[in-house]
């Protein structure tokens, strides 16, 4: 009987982001050995690592749909975009980055957002958080990166305001890929048909150790290497913002 589950991560990061050294087409071997169906890889304010990785599963090797996606730093906090087919800039408001991402047909995520150790978190949106509620289609309630109470903040917030929750890995490395999974009760290949799968999601949940070397966080490492000629940063697009 073939499987009618869909087994995805909607928050992952490839080299394109300032913060990874994971290629495109690692990532999507790294996924199908995990036995995704679905990978929506999220770099920072660039979706070109994220078509690459499209092309890459496109081809032989088993079933794997990558969704383009993009982290996008919008002046309420961070916001997932899904289904892209252009990078959305950062520094537009919450309303703003969600609309620009619906007229592309895509679905808004917010991620971590009570995550104090991020630069904008939903912490330092105040008043403006239970706003967020209203343009966006789910709640990253576990991201395995998320520090101390973060996550099941998220999960009253996404159960108060009636907002589907999501299990991400947030992953920066290849080794986080698969550390935590979100199942969907049937297959879908639209934004739409995933926004009708949310509500019925099951979430699998586990812990990422992102930190190396005591507490040198892995980006501080990816820019050493990159600073030491090891590693090429992908190509930034003109039509992606730039930090």
């Amino acid at each position: 009987m073939p499987e009618t589950r869909s087994f995805v991560d909607l928050h992952t990061h490839s080299e394109a982001s300032f913060d990874s050294l994971s290629s495109p087409a690692a990532m999507v071997d790294r996924a199908r050995r995990l036995g995704f169906t679905h990978l929506a890889i999220t770099d920072h304010e660039r979706i070109d690592g994220a078509l690459r990785a499209a092309e890459v599963a496109d081809g032989p090797g088993g079933a794997l749909q990558v969704i383009v996606g993009e982290e996008i730093r919008s002046r309420d906090g961070d916001l997932l975009g899904l289904f892209l087919e252009r990078a959305v800039p950062p520094g537009l408001s919450a309303a703003e980055t969600s609309a620009a991402v619906r007229e592309q047909g895509g679905l808004v995520g917010l991620p971590h957002p009570f995550d104090g150790l991020r630069s904008s978190g939903g912490q330092k949106a105040g008043t403006r958080l239970a706003a967020l509620a209203a343009v966006i289609d789910f709640v990253e309630v576990h991201n395995a990166r998320a520090y101390r109470d973060a996550n099941p903040r998220a999960a009253t917030f996404a159960q108060e305001h009636g907002v589907p929750g999501v299990a991400s890995s947030d992953a920066h490395t290849l080794s986080e890929m698969g550390v935590t999974t979100t199942i969907l009760p049937g297959p879908f290949h639209t934004a739409d048909e995933l926004r009708g799968l949310l509500s019925e999601a099951t979430l699998m949940t586990g812990r990422a150790s992102y930190y190396l070397r005591g507490w040198t966080p892995i980006a501080k490492v990816v820019q050493r290497v990159r600073g030491n000629g090891r590693i090429r940063p992908a190509t930034l697009p003109p039509s992606a913002g730039r930090r």
